[in-house]
C-alpha cells in the first residue's frame, strides 16, 4: 500500500484536512515574511531594515534547503503505527510553533535569526511530509484538482498572514502568536483524517550512510524530466520572491502609500481571490484535457507580466493591477505545476525525499532572492530594475518547460 500507485478517488474530508495543513503552514510562513519580520527589523534598526530582513529571511531559507529533503527522507522510511507522513507533520508543526512563540520575545537580531531558522526547519519539515501525501493517495487523474485545492490552502494562508500583519498594527509579537495558533489549528484535522499508509519494517529499504547522502542527488541525465521540472520551478519562484520580498518597502518608499501594512493586505486580498479562482479552474481544466505544460507556460508568462506592471507603473493603481495579474497567473501555475511534478518523480519508494528535493526549488529562491534584490534596490536602479529582472527570470522558467518530454 505504501508504494502502490493510488487508484481510488480521495474523500472530501481528507482533501479538506490537507488544505487546512497548507493554510496553517503558509500562515506561519507568510505572516512573518510579508510583514512581521519587516516590522521587527524596523524595531531593531530603521536604517538597516533591508539588510536585516535580507539576512534573516536568507538564513531561514538556507535552513529550509536542508529541512525539505531531510524530513522527506525520514517520512519515506518511517514505520510508525500512525503512518509515514503524520509523525513528521506533527513534529514539524511543533518546532515551528516553538520558533514563532520565541520570536515574540527575541532580544536581538541574532536571536531573531535563530528563531526564524527554527520556524523554517519545522514548517518545511511538515510541508515535505504533507506534500508527499498527495502522490501517496491521489490518483493521477485527480491531481490537478487536488493541486488546485492545495494551492487554495496556500493562498488562504498567505492572505491570513497578510491579515495578521495588518490587524496587529505593528505589534509583531501578537502577530507571531496568531501565526502559531493558525499553525496548530491547521494540522489538527489531518492528524485524525490522514488515512496515512503504514510501512512495515520488512518493506523499508536497507540503510547505509553513503546511500542516504547519495540519494539527495537525482541525476538530471538519468531523470531529465525531473531535472527540467526542478529548474522551471526554481526560476519561477525566484521571480515570484523578487516581486514579493520588499513589497512593504515598495509601498512605503516607492509608491508612498500612507499605510503600507494595510496596503499589503489589500494587494494580497486581490491576489488571493484571483489565485483561488484560477487554481481551482486551472487544476480541473488540466485534469479534463489531460495536459500540463501549456498551462504552466501560459501562467509563467502572466506572472512575468505582473512584475513588468509593477516596474513601470509604481503607483497604487499599478500595484492593484499588478496584484490582480499576479493572482491570475500564480493560481494556475501552483495547481498545474504541482500535478506535473508528481508525474516526473523517479520512484514511488522515495516520494517524500524526491518532493523534498523539488521543494528545494521553492526554498532556494528565498536564499537567492534577497541576495539579488538588495543590491538591485540599493545600488542598481531601485524597484524598476528589481521587477524587470523578476520578469526576465520568470520568463526563462516558462521556456524550459518545453524540455519536459514525459508529460504533455
Amino acid at each position: 500500500m505504501a508504494f502502490a500507485e493510488p487508484t481510488e478517488t480521495v474523500r472530501n474530508r481528507w482533501t479538506v484536512s490537507v488544505v487546512l495543513v497548507n493554510v496553517g503552514i503558509n500562515t506561519a510562513f507568510f505572516g512573518p515574511i510579508q510583514v512581521l519580520l519587516a516590522q521587527q527589523a524596523i524595531h531593531f534598526s530603521e536604517p538597516d531594515k533591508e539588510a536585516i530582513l535580507a539576512l534573516v529571511t536568507g538564513a531561514g531559507a538556507a535552513v529550509s534547503l536542508v529541512a525539505n529533503p531531510l524530513f522527506g527522507t525520514f517520512s519515506d522510511r518511517s514505520v510508525s503505527r500512525f503512518g509515514r507522513r503524520v509523525p513528521w507533520v506533527f513534529i514539524g508543526a511543533l518546532l515551528g510553533t516553538i520558533g514563532l512563540l520565541g520570536l515574540t520575545v527575541a532580544p536581538s537580531v541574532a536571536a531573531m535569526l535563530l528563531l526564524w531558522c527554527l520556524v523554517q526547519l519545522g514548517c518545511n519539515g511538515a510541508l515535505a511530509a504533507i506534500t508527499a501525501a498527495v502522490p501517496d493517495q491521489v490518483p493521477i487523474r485527480q491531481r490537478g484538482s487536488i493541486g488546485g485545492l492545495s494551492s487554495m490552502g496556500t493562498v488562504v494562508g498567505i492572505l491570513f498572514g497578510a491579515a495578521v500583519g495588518a490587524v496587529v498594527a505593528g505589534n509583531y509579537s501578537l502577530g507571531y502568536i496568531l501565526c502559531a495558533i493558525a499553525l496548530v489549528a491547521g494540522i489538527l484535522p489531518y492528524l485524525f483524517f490522514s488515512n496515512d499508509h503504514t510501512l512495515q519494517k520488512s518493506e523499508r529499504p536497507a540503510f547505509s550512510w553513503p546511500l542516504f547522502f547519495k540519494g539527495f542527488w537525482i541525476s538530471p541525465r538519468q531523470y531529465p524530466d525531473f531535472g527540467w521540472a526542478w529548474i522551471t520551478r526554481f526560476l519561477v519562484n525566484v521571480g515570484n520572491h523578487l516581486v514579493t520580498l520588499y513589497l512593504l518597502f515598495f509601498l512605503r518608499d516607492a509608491v508612498g502609500f500612507q499605510n503600507p501594512e494595510f496596503g499589503v493586505l489589500i494587494l494580497t486580498g486581490i491576489y488571493a481571490v484571483l489565485t483561488l479562482i484560477t487554481a481551482v479552474i486551472g487544476g480541473k481544466w488540466s485534469d479534463r484535457v489531460g495536459k500540463r505544460k501549456p498551462f504552466v507556460i501560459g501562467s509563467s508568462m502572466i506572472i512575468a507580466l505582473a512584475a513588468l506592471i509593477l516596474a513601470f507603473a509604481p503607483t497604487w493603481s499599478g500595484a492593484l493591477v499588478g496584484a490582480a495579474v499576479l493572482g491570475v497567473g500564480y493560481g494556475a501555475y501552483l495547481a498545474v505545476d504541482f500535478a506535473l511534478l508528481t508525474q516526473v518523480l523517479p520512484s514511488a519508494m522515495s516520494r517524500g525525499k524526491d518532493l523534498g528535493v523539488i521543494n528545494v526549488a521553492n526554498s532556494l529562491p528565498q536564499v537567492i532572492a534577497p541576495l539579488i534584490a538588495f543590491p538591485l534596490v540599493t545600488f542598481l536602479g531601485g524597484y524598476v530594475t528589481l521587477y524587470v529582472v523578476a520578469a526576465v527570470v520568470g520568463l526563462l522558467g516558462a521556456v524550459f518547460v518545453v524540455k519536459i518530454k514525459g508529460v504533455q
